[in-house]
């Protein structure tokens, strides 16, 4: 069975580095070809596609985050990770990890793929 689990400070700073790791269990990130996605739901808005890590390592970015985010894996610990720089109040939400079969950028709801629970981030200033 394939679970997500998202891990992480829940308080940032302004200014300061995001970083947020998801594990995986029950099948390998390298497997197959799926996409592991980063999402998160602004208050009062719909589910915003950060960027995704493909099984085969290539990495894609939401254009509008592009400049402020990185993500990267590591297979030994079969996990992802996102990292979310210069942080604002804005960036304050619901951070979740989803692997997916396609790649999908818009529309996301969450019945598709898998998905972890979540993890609130809120301003710690």
């Amino acid at each position: 069975q394939v679970q997500l689990q998202e891990s992480g400070p829940g308080l940032v700073k302004p200014s300061q580095t995001l970083s947020l790791t998801c594990t995986v269990s029950g099948v390998s990130i390298t497997s197959g070809t799926y996409y592991w996605n980063w999402i998160r739901q602004p208050p009062g808005k719909g589910l915003e596609w950060m960027g995704a890590i493909h099984s085969s390592g290539s990495v894609f970015y939401s254009p509008s985050l592009k400049s402020r985010t990185s993500i990267s894996r590591d297979t030994s610990t079969n996990q992802f990770t996102l990292q979310l720089r210069s942080v604002t109040p804005e960036d304050t939400t619901v951070y979740s990890c989803a692997r997916y079969a396609l790649f999908k950028t818009t529309a996301w709801i969450r019945d598709y793929g898998y998905w972890g629970q979540g993890t609130l981030v809120t301003d710690s200033s």
